[in-house]
């Protein structure tokens, strides 16, 4: 199992400061100049998926990330997982075919109780989790943020239709890994002025603790600050803070602030226990649909016998130092689809 990053985005997916912090998970992905794998992006629907214009807004962050990262020059796909009972399902297995081989998933804006509602035991929602455990980078911003928390701050329900404070669960994506979060984007804004509290996500912070008291005890809050950001990366067992503002980190008895640029260790979000294995709590299809596709990319990326006998004869050439019959192999390996990249260490094929 090798676990992915993921970044939580407080807002401005497509500022400044998020294209920043979407480079600094490409550039881990996917570098061209030492031949690292192609970058294959997926851009969720769901979270916007009750809007009639959803399709745009994910459009929106297609095209950011097309020109932000075109030096990757990145395949990228969005996922039009729109609503549960219709042709658009989040079960639906055709829709979901660019998932598959993703290794960067994005979902932001929208609703993130109807993101929970629409996600919750679907094939997609599997699909993402189980290529996390592959390897996969998951970036949730805004709302998406909300969602994949233990519980989900109904901001629509509370500021908009008035509903009076309560708790509704998400999709709870950390208790795969024995930790209780919950996240709260947009943590300081202040679009309400002087006159309305709109900090904690519009809430206000009188109405947020009421919402708080709710929780059980042992639920650790994230608050992130708009256009800051935090980077959890699970091999270094350490979280990372970007962006302009900062990230806090709510427990029951006590407040951590982090600003932008400090680095924390994981186990201050919880202690990390890992499934026994990959596909534990992964329905059957949806891994079966993902070690198909990954055997097939592995197959793919395997050089075929012909070019490898031309890599040692190549080897052979440069020890005799005849350069011209070396260089004669390495344009024979490319017709054959294969880059010939050479180091200290010796010589490698790389997939053109």
């Amino acid at each position: 199992m090798s676990l992915g990053k993921i970044a939580f985005l407080g807002s401005g997916e497509t500022s400044l400061a998020g294209g920043r912090i979407f480079e600094s998970l490409a550039r881990n992905i996917s570098d061209p100049s030492v031949g690292q794998r192609p970058l294959r992006v997926a851009v969720m629907e769901t979270t916007a998926g009750f809007e009639l214009n959803s399709f745009q807004v994910a459009s929106r962050v297609a095209e950011f990330l097309k020109t932000r990262l075109q030096n990757y020059k990145p395949v990228i796909d969005i996922i039009p997982a729109r609503k549960l009972g219709t042709e658009f399902s989040p079960d639906n297995p055709e829709i979901l075919k660019p998932l598959l081989s993703a290794n960067m998933i994005f979902m932001g804006p929208g609703s993130p109780t109807y993101a929970a509602r629409q996600l919750r035991g679907t094939l997609a929602w599997d699909i993402i989790r189980a290529r996390h455990r592959l390897g996969a980078t998951l970036i949730f911003s805004s709302a998406a943020t909300i969602s994949v928390g233990a519980w989900a701050l109904p901001v629509y329900e509370v500021y908009k239709a008035g509903e009076d404070i309560h708790t509704k669960s998400g999709l709870d994506l950390f208790a795969d890994y024995g930790m209780s979060l919950s996240f709260v984007p947009h943590w300081n804004n202040a679009e309400g002025g002087i006159d309305l509290d709109t900090s904690r996500c519009f809430l206000g912070i009188e109405r947020f603790n009421q919402w708080r008291k709710l929780l059980p005890a042992e639920n650790i809050l994230v608050g992130l600050d708009e256009h800051s950001g935090i980077i959890i990366d699970f091999d270094l067992a350490s979280c990372e803070v970007s962006g302009v503002s900062s990230v806090s980190v709510l427990k029951q008895n006590s407040m951590e602030i982090y600003p932008a640029g400090a680095k924390f260790l994981l186990s201050e979000l919880g202690k990390l226990a890992l499934p026994s294995s990959s596909e534990q709590g992964i329905r059957p299809d949806a891994w079966e649909m993902i070690t198909h596709v990954v055997n097939l990319e592995a197959d793919e990326e395997t050089p075929p016998d012909e070019a490898l006998s031309l890599l040692e004869q190549r080897k052979d050439a440069r020890t005799r130092k005849d350069f011209a019959e070396s260089d004669r192999l390495r344009d024979q390996i490319a017709s054959l689809g294969w880059t010939v990249q050479d180091s200290k260490e010796g010589q490698k094929l790389v997939k053109r």
